[in-house]
């Protein structure tokens, strides 16, 4: 079933308003969560841009698809909302599921801007009709292992489960890992119940274990077992993919989720802008925003800039990717080309490897930025 539209009358984008499609994961066995924060980052930046005027006079209008993390609805969802008339796409967490639709919305020639998704490859070849805020999953990736080694580790478990994103993940870690003497061991979870890892870790030797699985199981199912277990006292659990991001970890797991490092795509201290957005997105969301939803607002500041600029045409949108020039909550947003990606890469997004803070859960302590 459809998601309703955020605004009213969305459906109908012809005429006095301007549609942006937005696309985002918002029931099960999407990340709901990070939907949650996604779309209140995208509606809070429409809230603002409409009130300051819209854009060109005409308001913008926010038509929301929930994409629930399946790839063929999302590619379902980009042939509708080109139907209806939208101006642009925005949003997506999922990387697998934003590899689809930005793969059906450069083969329709219908301007995307991706919000969260960091897999390299969001289309096999490269496109003029996507652009992507986060970083790529091979630079944040490469910092994360670059902490692990600056912590000592060499001898590196996963836990991944069967997809696209874990098994790039898993490249990037082992690439960059190998030729500085780390060694990265993976642990088949399609094959090994979570008590089943604590033996495999210690039998390997591990002294890290990398996360690559679902939230909330079976990560969360793996933690636990991993922090009752005695014999793995001093092994490092990490989750680059950003788990612990969220309020509903700390909620499953306690005191059992802090101490574990992930990527965070936050400067180390936020300007004007962003602790203003900040506010208003804590309001909206009645708990700390994450940097997805952060994230959500840039995305739709660059569109309503691009499309101020440039008009609503999609071809004129697209065109406009290098020109663009904003100032987002995080620092200034700029796209280029970059070697080995195939859509216009926002050059500069701050990285950070974090974790909860044993001694306050609710509290982010910043352990390594690249």
């Amino acid at each position: 079933m459809n998601t309703p539209p955020s605004a009213p009358g969305a459906q109908r984008t012809a005429g006095s308003s301007v549609g942006i499609g937005a696309l985002v994961p918002l029931t099960r066995p999407g990340w709901v969560e990070a939907g949650r924060h996604l779309l209140a980052g995208l509606e809070l930046a429409v809230r603002e841009v409409n009130d300051a005027g819209g854009v060109g006079g005409r308001p913008l209008e926010l038509v929301v698809r929930d994409t629930a993390a399946d790839p063929q609805r999302a590619a379902a969802a980009v042939d509708e909302l080109a139907g209806l008339g939208v101006a642009a796409l925005a949003g997506e967490y999922h990387s697998v599921v934003a590899r689809a639709a930005a793969t059906r919305a450069d083969a329709l020639g219908l301007p995307f801007l991706c919000s969260s998704a960091v897999l390299d490859a969001l289309t096999e070849q490269p496109t003029e009709w996507v652009a992507r805020l986060a970083p790529a999953q091979s630079r944040g990736w490469q910092i994360y292992a670059d902490f692990l080694l600056g912590a000592g580790h060499r001898r590196i478990a996963v836990a991944a489960e069967p997809s696209v994103y874990w098994a790039s993940g898993t490249r990037i870690l082992r690439d960059h890992l190998a030729p500085r003497g780390g060694t990265v061991i993976e642990l088949d979870m399609r094959a090994l119940a979570p008590t089943a890892v604590c033996d495999a870790l210690v039998d390997q030797r591990a002294t890290a274990l990398v996360l690559l699985v679902g939230h909330p199981e079976p990560a969360v199912s793996i933690v636990k077992s991993v922090r009752r277990d005695q014999r793995l006292a001093d092994l490092l659990t990490g989750a680059p993919a950003g788990q612990p991001e969220f309020a509903e970890w700390a909620r499953l797991l306690g005191d059992d989720g802090a101490a574990i490092p992930f990527l965070r795509y936050l400067p180390e201290r936020i300007g004007p802008l962003g602790a203003r957005v900040e506010t208003a997105l804590r309001e909206r969301l009645a708990e700390a925003p994450s940097f997805v939803a952060f994230e959500g607002y840039d995305t739709v500041t660059v569109l309503a800039e691009v499309l101020r600029s440039h008009g609503a045409g999609r071809a004129r949108t697209a065109a406009s990717w290098p020109r663009v020039a904003v100032e987002g909550t995080r620092g200034p947003i700029r796209f280029s080309r970059t070697p080995g990606i195939s859509v216009w890469q926002c050059a500069w997004t701050p990285i950070q490897v974090v974790d909860r803070d044993p001694a306050d859960p609710d509290r982010f302590r910043i352990l390594h930025a690249g």
